[in-house]
């Protein structure tokens, strides 16, 4: 369960991922939890960037969870 729902996590991620790399990041996927969390890392520019939590909520987090009903909360590790 939880290889299929990885790889349906990347594809939601990969749609994201333009945008994050044209600003010099990226994100990866670290975890998938038995409480449907997904915990990410922010790479790159992103991991130290003073909009990351902005872009972690308000783009990545919507974006999974749109993509990804199941999924109850994301985070950034």
């Amino acid at each position: 369960m939880y290889e299929e729902l990885k790889a349906k996590i990347e594809i939601a991620l990969n749609g994201m991922r333009p945008f994050l790399q044209a600003d010099g990041g990226d994100v990866e996927l670290v975890e998938v939890t038995d409480e449907m969390e997904v915990k990410l890392r922010l790479v790159g520019n992103c991991s130290n960037c003073s909009m990351s939590s902005m872009t972690m909520k308000a783009g990545i987090e919507s974006g999974i969870k749109n993509a990804l009903p199941e999924i109850l909360k994301v985070s950034a590790i």
